[in-house]
């Protein structure tokens, strides 16, 4: 198992409901596959430094997880084709132990 960062960015049109429903369609992956979510900070929502996609504003989440490759990679699956999730950064922060 290794430990990552992940930052990602949510439309800002999303309601709480769908937000938290996105959150654990998100985290699952990772979980099923064996994996933790170690820490979740959430930044609420930003003004960006340039629009995307015409929008100015967006939710910011940054979550510490530890986690094999597959949890990983479902997850970055997931974030790319939900239209909701603006912008994903993966980081991997430490080797395996």
């Amino acid at each position: 198992m290794k430990k990552y960062e992940i930052m990602y960015i949510v439309n800002a049109n999303v309601d709480d409901a769908a937000f938290d429903a996105l959150e654990k369609r998100l985290y699952a992956p990772i979980t099923e596959n064996g994996g933790s979510i170690d820490k979740i900070d959430n930044w609420g929502l930003r003004e960006f430094a340039y629009e995307i996609d015409h929008m100015k504003k967006g939710h910011y989440v940054v979550v510490n997880v530890t986690a094999n490759n597959a949890g990983i990679e479902e997850f970055e699956r997931l974030s790319r084709i939900n239209p909701n999730v603006i912008r994903t950064m993966v980081i991997k922060t430490e080797d395996e132990e």
